[in-house]
């Protein structure tokens, strides 16, 4: 099942672009611009764990919002391994576990050269939507 899907207004602001979203395979990627670094000229932490759970989240709710249900962070485990300086980090978030109540989702994060870069384990919450949920920036299909 695909859907197109738009990034949230967080997401857009440290630049994050889907490039493709199912709920088994969401993929992105984000450009290095300077405020995406920490002071020393790095990626910040923070925005590879930012896009991570953007992805599971994304993949989560293409899946459960038709069945009138909504997927929310629940735990993300982020470990960094290379730092990025430059260029784009790429992203893919791929789905390991589709339960009633909860999905988990792996993702890497890899520099233009496609060294592994960060590895990140996020839990997705799988609740009813309510009517006051604000519902993702998800289109009609």
């Amino acid at each position: 099942m695909e859907r197109e899907v738009q990034p949230s207004p967080f997401d857009r602001h440290y630049g994050l672009e889907l490039d493709e979203a199912t709920d088994e395979l969401v993929r992105g990627h984000v450009p290095v611009v300077e405020h995406v670094l920490q002071p020393v000229g790095l990626v910040h932490g923070g925005v590879h764990a930012s896009i991570a759970e953007a992805l599971a989240s994304v993949g989560t709710n293409v899946g459960v919002m038709p069945e009138g249900e909504i997927g929310l962070g629940m735990s993300n485990n982020s470990t960094f391994l290379r730092s990025i300086r430059e260029g784009t980090i790429h992203a893919t978030a791929r789905r390991i576990h589709r339960g009633r109540t909860t999905w988990v989702w792996d993702v890497d994060l890899r520099d233009d050269d496609g060294r592994l870069c960060a590895v990140s384990r996020v839990t997705i919450a799988v609740r009813p939507r309510r009517e006051s949920t604000v519902e993702p920036n998800l289109p009609a299909s």
